[in-house]
């Protein structure tokens, strides 16, 4: 992968990461893809990172994987298949559900400024984002079933959850293109913006995530993350495990402080 397919820049607290292969729809090469994965991590692990947002340039958000180039696999014995069973679900695990699961288990609030087709794996990176910002011209396209397969990058799961079961099954069977106006009212989107206003929103947004109370932010994603997974009484321990281990911040405290000295807190992501 060139450095150029993905482009990184940080500022202000936020790291931009940018799929930048507009002549290919964006679409993600495997190189790419664990890039992302380990760009994602990196966030988690470094202090001074304190939200990420994923953009793209060109025309296309991310139209998919490139299947053309694909990496080739492990030497076969004579005789053997091309693929036998158990390939493929390994690539998924680690390939596009690997990548999904970076996006949701990322500490640091992930936003996705969505510039334009989301389609595929493209879509369901955008979705698995705790926020997401469209610009006016963006679509998202739950294309699987045109090349007739079953959504992966968790998408069953990711779609239920985001807009209820029927409307999920609508979106994963017919597999219409779904403008970024109908995403809003589904609730797939935050906020629609107009395409020249996206970065200026987006870095607005970044800046009061990177702004605020890091450790509180990363432990209500994941609290709110696992909440549909939950029985009551298991969310109740962890929501008070995570005061627990909230309360022993830096920011915690300082936002206890402020609020008795009537002042506005000033957060340092720790």
């Amino acid at each position: 992968m060139s450095d150029e397919d993905l482009l990184v820049r940080e500022a202000g607290g936020v790291r931009w990461i940018t799929l930048h292969r507009p002549d290919a729809g964006n679409a993600l090469t495997p190189d790419q893809r664990d890039r992302l994965i380990d760009l994602l991590a990196d966030a988690s692990a470094r202090v001074e990172v304190r939200a990420v947002v994923l953009t793209a340039t060109g025309r296309h958000f991310c139209t998919g994987a490139d299947l053309r180039a694909q990496r080739p696999g492990p030497e076969r014995p004579a005789g053997a298949p091309e693929k036998v069973v158990g390939d493929v679900a390994r690539m998924l695990h680690t390939g596009s559900q690997r990548l999904v699961s970076a996006v949701l288990d990322c500490e640091k609030p992930v936003l996705a400024a969505v510039n334009g087709t989301a389609a595929g794996i493209g879509a369901h990176l955008a979705l698995a984002c705790d926020l997401v910002i469209a610009a006016e011209g963006a679509r998202f396209i739950e294309v699987f079933v045109r090349r007739g397969l079953v959504p992966d990058g968790g998408g069953a799961w990711l779609l239920p959850r985001l807009v209820g079961l029927q409307r999920a099954k609508e979106l994963v069977f017919l597999g219409d293109a779904l403008d970024a106006a109908a995403a809003e009212r589904l609730g797939l989107v935050n906020r629609v913006v107009p395409a020249e206003e996206l970065e200026a929103v987006a870095g607005e947004w970044a800046a009061r995530l990177a702004a605020g109370p890091t450790r509180a932010l990363g432990l209500a994603k994941s609290l709110l993350n696992r909440s549909l997974d939950s029985d009551r009484a298991t969310a109740f321990r962890e929501e008070a495990l995570a005061q627990e281990l909230n309360m022993t911040t830096r920011d915690a405290n300082e936002g206890v402080r402020s609020f008795v000295e009537r002042r506005d807190p000033e957060y340092l992501g720790w």
